[in-house]
């Protein structure tokens, strides 16, 4: 698990030099990589192994959230402008992968992996055989193009609450608009664990459409 986080922060952090080094220039990125990384080590060996989650791919990007946030308040970033550096991370990251990947990724691992597991993944919440830093949820299949989850326990919230990083929420949690918008899926929510509501009440569609707009806000799309 470890060497997985490691790669995907690794590439995510190179994606970012070009934004981070345009905004705030090269000497600011180089302490920014430095710092991130350094934190990440500092943080991976007390980061729980979840094993075979149908979460696991989400799982570790925590890791590197809270590694670029660190190195970034560091340097003086404010906590708002240090979500939407990541945002821009993320959505530096995704850009760079053709569309057709995006597209065989979200129909059949992204959604369709993950609908395959994901009654087991609910059975064994219920039963209490979980691993205690993975998800816990309730599915829900609609049509052959549609399914909804509610999750009512978030790794990434319990990596945070272990890590003393909490207040990146709910900014974290909004990235899923961003990722359905690279992906074309569907993607409504109106609460979230991370916005102190009792769930996160997911909706998804494969193939559809979904806005990312950070700049109109997440008032009614939690």
């Amino acid at each position: 698990m470890r060497w997985k986080i490691k790669i995907i922060f690794t590439i995510m952090t190179h994606k970012a030099k070009k934004s981070l080094c345009k905004s705030y220039g090269a000497e600011f990125y180089k302490k920014f990589k430095k710092k991130s990384r350094s934190f990440l080590d500092d943080i991976l060996k007390d980061v729980p192994d979840i094993g075979k989650s149908i979460f696991s791919l989400n799982y570790n990007y925590g890791p590197c959230y809270f590694s670029w946030y660190k190195a970034l308040m560091e340097q003086d970033i404010s906590k708002e402008e240090a979500i939407k550096i990541i945002w821009q991370i993320n959505e530096a990251y995704v850009k760079t992968i053709p569309k057709p990947v995006l597209h065989v990724f979200a129909r059949n691992i992204y959604l369709g992996g993950f609908r395959k597991k994901a009654a087991e993944a609910e059975k064994k919440g219920k039963e209490g055989t979980l691993h205690p830093f993975d998800w816990r949820i309730e599915y829900k299949d609609i049509d052959k193009n549609t399914f909804a989850i509610n999750i009512y326990e978030c790794a990434m919230l319990k990596l945070a609450d272990k890590f003393g990083f909490r207040e990146m929420f709910p900014g974290i949690c909004r990235m899923d608009y961003l990722f359905s918008y690279y992906f074309d899926n569907s993607f409504k929510r109106t609460s979230t664990l991370g916005d102190g509501c009792s769930c996160c009440n997911c909706w998804y569609q494969y193939p559809g459409k979904c806005e990312w707009s950070p700049e109109k806000g997440f008032e009614n799309r939690k």
